[in-house]
């Protein structure tokens, strides 16, 4: 998504602000990759593309195994169906900046590059803020953002963070959780892992679940906690010399768009970001890139830049995250 789609318009070549282009468009181009390239979405979210108005996501049940079927023996008959699936639709984003001649006149190009700087700081933040008020409303089934609802449910109905997950093909029966109740120590991420290493399939199938990524808000103590249990290769909560076996096994990320708190509590995330991958979990879906049109406003004589973009995200298999903290009213591990 590094890439801007910039344009102007032939009225802007004949004007004073002609030579002011270039230097403004630099600036938003360099803008949103710098930003990008210290994003948290991509680690969160499984980036894609489209060419169409909506996309839809879905998963497959399990085949089951294969059989010992002797020497010469026929192939067994197995079948699939779609699991669950969850239509994601990106919705349209704009912003405006504007560069009055006056500045252009008095040689102000350094508050012209500041105002263009603004702009792809408030393009890049408003990204980092869906994304993260739409994992932190994974709790319930909407969060509302800027005055507008979103849904946080996954592709099964139910919450992102739920203690029960039903199958596609069992029902409640089979039903699992990926949301948990406790404050983060050595032996609450013991239990989350050995959780998600159990998540199985709709069929009951164990799934090849291998969390690798602690997601936290910008909590000091937190933060602080965290990296202590995965940092230390002695246990951190014992003054012997047992091994901490989770030393070296994760990735912290410190998303500072987070809430601090959920229930009034600190949280964590836990992810296997290969299996997000893999399985198309959590899309964030980019319609059309960031787009900047410069026009003059025949009304002020300014020089207006226009951006706008079509980007959307959702939940489709919650298999890849869990959440906990002591504030969470999820599962008791």
């Amino acid at each position: 998504m590094a890439s801007v789609i910039f344009s102007k318009s032939s009225d802007v070549n004949n004007s004073i602000f002609g030579k002011s282009q270039e230097p403004v468009r630099a600036v938003i181009t360099q803008g949103v990759e710098s930003f990008e390239a210290k994003s948290l979405l991509s680690t969160v979210y499984s980036m894609d593309t489209s060419t169409s108005f909506a996309e839809k996501y879905t998963s497959e049940t399990s085949l089951g195994d294969f059989e010992d079927v002797g020497e010469n023996g026929a192939y067994p008959k197995a079948s699939m169906q779609e699991g669950f699936a969850k239509v994601i639709e990106p919705t349209t984003w704009k912003s405006s900046f504007e560069v009055t001649q006056e500045l252009v006149e008095d040689g102000k190009f350094g508050k012209m590059k500041s105002r263009a700087s603004i702009f792809t700081t408030s393009y890049n933040r408003t990204r980092e803020k869906f994304g993260a008020a739409l994992l932190a409303g994974g709790v319930g089934a909407s969060v509302t953002i800027g005055g507008k609802s979103y849904a946080t449910t996954s592709a099964d109905g139910v919450s992102l963070f739920s203690t029960a997950h039903p199958s596609r093909t069992r029902g409640a029966k089979l039903a699992q959780a990926n949301c948990f109740t406790g404050a983060f120590s050595v032996e609450m991420l013991d239990k989350v892992q050995e959780a998600m290493q159990g998540f199985m399939d709709d069929d009951g199938n164990l799934l090849n679940v291998t969390p690798n990524t602690i997601v936290i808000p910008n909590v000091g103590s937190l933060k602080r906690a965290v990296l202590a249990a995965v940092g230390s290769d002695l246990d951190p909560d014992t003054n012997n010399n047992a091994m901490n076996f989770q030393a070296g096994l994760w990735n912290v990320c410190v998303w500072n768009y987070l809430p601090k708190t959920i229930g009034g509590k600190p949280f964590f995330f836990m992810m296997d970001t290969d299996f997000k991958e893999d399985y198309e979990c959590m899309p964030w879906v980019d319609r059309v890139k960031l787009t900047v049109r410069s026009e003059i406003d025949p009304n002020t004589d300014a020089n207006v830049f226009r951006g706008r973009a079509r980007f959307g995200a959702g939940f489709n298999n919650w298999r890849c995250i869990a959440l906990c903290g002591e504030g969470v009213a999820g599962k008791t591990l």
